[in-house]
């Protein structure tokens, strides 16, 4: 019996806001090239989310990583800040505060865990090829 390989693929990138974009490159290339089109746009929202919270909220830097084994993806922000993020309600006419409902809503499963200087949050969807 033939396992398929695990793939993986990590990068370190500048909390600023202009780096979200590049992360959301990053997915969409590697998404792409591991033939996982169809889960394409639900990742690349969650991805997005996370992401956007690490820069609003944890520290200097964070790190993205993505992880295929199977028939699921794991992807993972690290970031230094402190805190633990958790979804909440906010009022119906708030610009925002609604990322980590959008990440539960779409991700088979999510949560947060400590890391040594900071936290990962964590997801993790089934994909189809």
């Amino acid at each position: 019996m033939t396992t398929a390989p695990i793939r993986t693929v990590e990068c370190l990138l500048p909390s600023v806001p202009a780096v979200v974009g590049e992360a959301r490159s990053l997915v969409r290339a590697k998404l792409i090239d591991w033939g996982l089109d169809r889960s394409l746009d639900d990742c690349l929202l969650i991805v997005s989310e996370l992401v956007t919270n690490a820069v609003r909220h944890g520290g200097s830097a964070y790190a993205l990583r993505l992880e295929h084994r199977e028939d699921r993806l794991y992807g993972e922000v690290f970031d230094p800040g402190d805190g633990r993020p958790r979804a909440c309600l906010p009022d119906l006419d708030a610009l925002s505060g609604r990322g980590l409902q959008i990440v539960a809503a779409i991700a088979d499963d999510w949560g947060v865990a400590a890391a040594d200087g900071g936290k990962i949050v964590w997801f993790s969807v089934r994909v189809d090829q």
